[in-house]
């Protein structure tokens, strides 16, 4: 048994050289398969969110993926208009296709959907647009977050100072009351055409979500000042993934900072973390770290941009794991992740354009 763990873990080694430790939750995880195509009729690519459907409500199926795409056919960022809903047997369909004439209120710039996917109470799911006209980051707008229904239609629109340039996001649910963590990457740039603009934030919204269309009752800065820029390849360059601990501390991935921050306090505080938040960890094997999720045993997971690995993180900070995902594509191919009820992890390759598992 102890030699068979150790091949395991051996099996597991990224390209950093470094190894899943045993006892670690990466070194649980063996094998990575292909579950689907991420890509629709209309041609969309550059899946960016996933998330797990968590109750069978309208056209939502418990136990399915949610896949946002970024790029429409002609791969212009901030140009994809749908949310695929792909079962676990790799079955895909549309589960949304959105444009800005279909929107219910304003979004400065229209559609182009990104990283922050998620399901809210009810059936609702919310997710966001940072929209372009030609791909090109000098044509960026601020976008919003769009509230659809069970059945795929946008009912709601939320937008303002707190939301410009939603890039990922978290939820958390207690009782009537729905909280979203949202990174915010254009802020103070996006219509100055500035390059690097230290203003990127993360908000902390909350809406009521007992029943009917949820509807926003706070809003708050928690992390500002963070640094971000425009990039010809990736469009922007700023804070991404985000997830709440169970202790309250809110990890988010700073792709440009290659580091990890902690905010303590997260859905109690009220004043934004000085300086740009407080450095978890930062460097070694994280590259450009964009999606990020909690593990089952309370370490952060995150994928990097820089180089295809996933790295596991403890809440201490330390470093423990780092596995080859995206070993054919590399750099640039993980975005969105997610924890599935069997503690598999599921993560989209946007350079392959298909939602993969590492169980």
């Amino acid at each position: 048994m102890l030699l068979a763990a150790v091949a395991a873990a051996l099996a597991l080694v990224g390209a950093s050289g470094s190894a899943a430790q045993i006892g670690t939750y990466l070194s649980s995880l063996h094998s990575i398969t292909t579950i689907a195509s991420t890509v629709p009729r209309n041609g969309d690519v550059n899946p960016y969110g996933v998330v797990i459907v968590p109750h069978t409500t309208g056209a939502l199926t418990a136990g399915d993926f949610l896949v946002s795409n970024f790029n429409a056919k002609s791969n212009n960022q901030g140009t994809g208009s749908t949310i695929v809903q792909i079962s676990p047997a790799g079955k895909l369909s549309v589960f949304a296709r959105l444009t800005a004439r279909s929107l219910p209120g304003a979004c400065p710039g229209g559609v182009g959907l990104t990283n922050a996917l998620a399901v809210l109470p009810h059936g609702y799911v919310v997710v966001g647009s940072l929209p372009t006209t030609n791909g090109q980051a000098i044509t960026a707008k601020h976008g919003c977050l769009i509230v659809l229904n069970r059945a795929g239609h946008a009912v709601e629109t939320i937008k303002g100072p707190d939301v410009e340039g939603p890039w990922g996001m978290a939820t958390v649910t207690r009782g009537a009351t729905t909280t979203l963590f949202v990174t915010n990457t254009l802020n103070g740039g996006a219509d100055a055409g500035l390059w690097i603009v230290p203003t990127a934030t993360v908000s902390r919204i909350r809406l009521t979500t007992s029943r009917g269309v949820p509807r926003v009752t706070s809003q708050q800065i928690i992390v500002a000042a963070i640094p971000w820029i425009d990039d010809k390849a990736a469009l922007v360059i700023g804070p991404t993934g985000v997830a709440l601990a169970a202790n309250g501390t809110l990890y988010v991935a700073d792709t440009l900072g290659n580091r990890i921050i902690a905010v303590p306090h997260a859905m109690t505080r009220k004043r934004a973390v000085p300086d740009s938040g407080i450095t978890l960890t930062s460097g070694r094997d994280l590259n450009e770290p964009l999606g990020l999720t909690i593990a089952p045993n309370g370490d952060i997971i995150t994928t990097n941009a820089g180089n295809g690995n996933i790295v596991e993180t403890t809440p201490s900070g330390k470093q423990v794991a780092t596995v080859a995902a995206d070993a054919q594509s590399g750099a640039g191919s993980l975005f969105g992740l997610a924890i599935t009820p069997n503690n598999a992890l599921v993560y989209v390759d946007d350079a392959l354009n298909t939602l993969r598992m590492l169980s």
